[in-house]
């Protein structure tokens, strides 16, 4: 019960905090042996096409249009793509108002990433750039993507997603926004180590003749896509100087149905990329893969459980100090997770009780995405989720 005890608590440990350290140093050590890559400014830029799936965005479509027509991206080597498949509201309509979009709408709604494969034949750019309808990119953020596939091992390069966060922010702001800062910082070890594991659909793209079959039924497209290009051999890159910037969640209610279905998705990806857990083809991904998103999408949310009632036993059974010491502090954290979903209720709004609770509300949505996806509850169409 003790080893049970701590291989659980040591794992959890490592997927939140250890593998940001042990990351951190292996990338101390290789700045040792190795230099930044430096890109040339004088070489020729690649054509683009910039691919934007919306579903019922009317109030914010045309923002999102005005945004991506206004990029620094020479205007004869850009493309502009957007599929409104199912659609019930005025955005299709809404796009049709500008000559210089391709609007590619279907009324039936078969699931975003249906709506992308209907899409790739109509793209005539060398490089493949998603985002979503609801985020808006900096003006370079195209110019700064581009700029790693000179080298030719990089077959995708994911973007940062900035959360928009309120000086008096609730829980589902003050969390996401420090969730994303912190996993923009293990994204950028990542790829200094290697190559990042996947890629958020704010902002990647993605060489266009490396677009790899995906099935039509997967629920996080961005991943897959960039993961299986990464099965290939190709790294996956991250450039923080291209990004884009959202709303958090409505509420936690909101996020908690997003996270959800990230999570059913999570345990659908991990099913399907069975190269990219296998170390024998490319084995530091595989390091990367399984201490970044494998742990966290499957064992280590009942791990959390399975180490709280294992302490608990432990002490009621031997009254050891330091399990008394490891079960206060299990209790204190809790407690102030309780603490911020009570103040969530009462519109208190304090960031540092926000920060366990939606750590606790994270790992809750991990099991329930698991049991969703094994019940077949989750649906491949994209939700639209309700933002501040």
């Amino acid at each position: 019960m003790i080893i049970a005890f701590w291989i659980s608590l040591f794992l959890v440990i490592y997927t939140f905090i250890g593998y940001g350290i042990v990351l951190y140093l292996l990338v101390k050590i290789k700045r040792i042996f190795t230099k930044t890559a430096e890109f040339s400014k004088t070489a020729d830029l690649p054509a683009v096409s910039l691919l934007i799936a919306a579903y019922n965005e009317e109030d914010i479509i045309i923002e999102k249009i005005n945004n991506t027509l206004d990029l620094n991206y020479p205007k004869d080597r850009i493309q502009f793509l957007f599929i409104t498949d199912g659609s019930s509201d005025r955005t299709a309509e809404r796009v049709r108002e500008f000559r210089e979009v391709v609007l590619l709408h279907e009324d039936a709604r078969s699931g975003k990433m249906a709506a992308i494969k209907r899409a790739i034949p109509f793209i005539t750019g060398d490089i493949t750039v998603f985002t979503d309808a609801n985020t808006f990119l900096n003006k370079n953020a195209v110019l700064e993507l581009v700029k790693h596939y000179q080298n030719p091992k990089v077959g995708a390069v994911a973007g940062e997603k900035r959360i928009l966060v309120e000086e008096k922010a609730d829980a589902s702001s003050a969390g996401e926004g420090f969730y994303w800062k912190y996993e923009s910082l293990l994204k950028k070890w990542d790829y200094e180590l290697y190559s990042n594991v996947g890629a958020a659909g704010e902002l990647f793209s993605i060489r266009t003749a490396l677009y790899p079959p995906v099935e039509s039924d997967t629920i996080i497209d961005d991943h897959m896509i960039a993961m299986r290009i990464a099965e290939k051999g190709y790294i996956i890159a991250y450039e923080p100087g291209a990004y884009a910037m959202e709303t958090a969640s409505a509420n936690t209610a909101e996020e908690l149905k997003r996270k959800i279905r990230i999570a059913a998705g999570g345990i659908q990806s991990i099913l399907r990329l069975k190269k990219a857990a296998n170390p024998f083809y490319y084995p530091v991904l595989t390091f990367q893969y399984i201490s970044h998103r494998v742990l966290r999408w499957t064992i280590t949310p009942f791990l959390l459980i399975l180490a709280f009632i294992l302490n608990v036993v432990i002490v009621a059974s031997a009254g050891n100090p330091l399990y008394q010491v490891t079960l206060a502090l299990h209790v204190l954290f809790y407690m102030l997770s309780l603490a911020g979903l009570v103040f969530e209720s009462k519109n208190i709004r304090i960031k540092a009780f926000f920060v366990p609770y939606y750590f606790c509300l994270m790992n809750y949505a991990v099991m329930a995405g698991i049991f969703r996806y094994f019940r077949k509850a989750q649906s491949a169409a994209w939700e639209k989720s309700k933002r501040k």
